[in-house]
């Protein structure tokens, strides 16, 4: 859920420890593709950077590694269920790109999301566990021209609840010889959900970090609600407010909306689990990210296990 460039800056000194360990994980073992596709059906399980990809793969059992196209997929099963474990990459492209190479090359019956995110709802906190049951690309819009009588907007856009020049837009999807569908949200699996649901108030969540910064609450797991994604890393107080006030939003990230679209587009089922490691802007203090990315990455994939072990 970072932007790229800022990604450099931002998380250099956070992920620095971590790089060794990504590089043996990525570098080694990877073995040469058979000529014919995955055919045993999995979960398709999605991180969009490294330290939620490495939570989930400590309790991955007959674990194999395939490279395609530079992406590192990881076969084997958790909680006893098949499943496909990759780092989409940081932002919108790059979770779309690589969901739709898995979907190419494995069989996939699900996909499940597994990451940080910022969060919206002044009523969680973080380390909290959010599963939306839709999301939305909020940041596809219009930057509307400015002219003395207020903004201006082209003929084809709507006027839509703006912050500022910004006019949010629905999503076109192509349709073949078809016309265009135009969506705002994908909503999530209902069978997936109502699995989330009979397992949220069983799953243990993580209060302290493993230098002993902890939480001041226990965080929980909060079942529904909407999610929005974009290709920006929000800390701003007054984007967050109108974040949640225009799309009833309780969460932010940017791939989770990118990675239902596809879904979407294939026909898949998906579900998305986001731990807040932030507020988006809306702490007192500054942001809290690099304190508590490795809390929620763990509690989110401790909620993935569950999700995974309750599957039929």
């Amino acid at each position: 859920m970072i932007l790229q460039n800022a990604a450099s800056t931002i998380l250099r000194p956070v992920l620095g420890s971590l790089g060794g360990m990504a590089l043996c994980v990525i570098g080694q073992g990877a073995q040469a593709e058979p000529a014919l596709p995955d055919t045993t059906p999995r979960s398709a399980v999605v991180s969009a950077f490294q330290p939620e990809w490495l939570a989930l793969q400590a309790n991955l059992e007959d674990r194999r590694e395939h490279v395609v196209n530079g992406t590192v997929f990881l076969t084997g099963t958790i909680e006893a269920k098949p499943v496909v474990l990759f780092l989409s990459g940081i932002s919108m492209v790059n979770a779309a790109m690589t969901t739709q190479l898995a979907l190419d090359r494995f069989t996939i019956d699900r996909i499940v999301f597994s990451g940080i995110a910022g969060g919206v709802d002044p009523d969680l906190k973080i380390g909290d566990v959010v599963v939306p049951s839709a999301w939305s690309q909020y940041l596809e819009a219009v930057f509307a021209r400015e002219t003395p009588g207020g903004y201006q907007l082209p003929p084809f856009a709507d006027r839509s609840a703006n912050f500022g020049m910004i006019f949010p837009q629905s999503v076109e999807i192509a349709r073949g010889k078809a016309e265009p569908e135009r969506k705002t949200w994908f909503p999530v699996d209902a069978k997936l959900l109502e699995v989330a649901k009979a397992t949220a108030a069983a799953t243990e969540l993580a209060q302290c970090t493993a230098d002993n910064r902890c939480l001041s609450h226990r965080p929980k797991v909060v079942v529904g609600g909407n999610g929005v994604s974009g290709q920006a890393f929000v800390d701003n107080k007054a984007f967050r407010e109108y974040t949640a006030r225009t799309f009833d939003a309780s969460v932010l990230d940017m791939e989770s909306a990118a990675v239902a679209h596809v879904a979407y587009a294939n026909g898949t089922p998906f579900i998305a689990f986001r731990s807040l490691s932030d507020l988006a802007g809306g702490g007192d203090g500054e942001n809290e990210m690099q304190t508590f990315f490795q809390l929620a990455s763990e509690n989110s994939a401790a909620v993935v296990r569950a999700f995974l072990k309750a599957m039929p």
